[in-house]
């Protein structure tokens, strides 16, 4: 009776189990980004997150991605990683009251995948992503800031225009920093850590968590409703502020 019992709960264990979804990507550290990314948890690629992204990068310091997500209610966090970047980890982002689409551009060491995972409130990540091929450098090479030494006099300098839509204003935000990896010889990192996105009330609209990958002088674009003024707040990770409003 007890083997039979035992035999019982191994086949309940069998019918729940689910098996892990292939790669469509066919990344050899899509399981490493699962577990260190994702923390193990459930997840399904969904075509209603997408990656936008040149299949080649011109310019391995520079690569434009454009992050969509359509018909996904209650979503929590997005991370942006790259499998085969030195540095993985390029961002999360965290749409409070606006549009969880969001543009930027970053750095590739080498042809990689580059996703985005979206958590939404059941606890699932909805992964989209693309492979973009890189000629390499995009992590190792000092930025043009801090090569120049003039850096300094720029430092946490904002700049920043809205475009107005009938539906959905766009707001686009420059950031002077040279976001420096760390893995340039002799040169430590140095680079923004978190930058919110407030309305003219200090609701907040959007956070953003950025690493190393954010390319130099950070330009970011969000959907942002029918808002035109904004407050920017944020520091890097030597305690520099950054602050910022943007008015029509």
């Amino acid at each position: 009776m007890i083997r039979h019992g035992r035999w019982l709960v191994f086949c309940l264990l069998c019918q729940t189990a689910v098996a892990a979804e292939p790669d469509p990507l066919n990344s050899p550290q899509w399981e490493a980004m699962h577990t260190r990314f994702l923390n193990g948890e459930p997840y399904t690629f969904d075509s209603k997150v997408t990656v936008e992204a040149p299949p080649e990068a011109e310019d391995s310091l520079n690569v434009p991605i454009a992050l969509r997500v359509t018909d996904l209610q209650g979503i929590q966090e997005m991370r942006v990683f790259a499998d085969l970047n030195p540095l993985p980890h390029v961002l999360n982002f965290r749409p409070k009251t606006i549009a969880p689409n969001l543009a930027f551009r970053m750095k590739l060491q080498q042809g990689s995948p580059v996703r985005v995972a979206v958590k939404t409130a059941d606890g699932l990540w909805h992964v989209g992503g693309t492979y973009v091929e890189a000629a390499g450098g995009g992590c190792t090479l000092p930025s043009l800031g801090t090569s120049s030494g003039d850096w300094s006099k720029t430092l946490g300098q904002v700049s920043a225009n809205v475009w107005k839509h009938p539906d959905n204003n766009r707001l686009r935000i420059r950031v002077m920093h040279p976001m420096d990896t760390g893995l340039a010889s002799g040169i430590p990192t140095f680079h923004i850590e978190n930058l919110n996105v407030k309305d003219a009330q200090g609701q907040v609209l959007a956070e953003l968590d950025l690493y190393e990958p954010i390319s130099e002088n950070p330009m970011l674009s969000l959907d942002v409703g029918k808002n035109t003024t904004f407050t920017l707040e944020g520091r890097d990770n030597n305690g520099n502020k950054i602050a910022a409003e943007v008015t029509p």
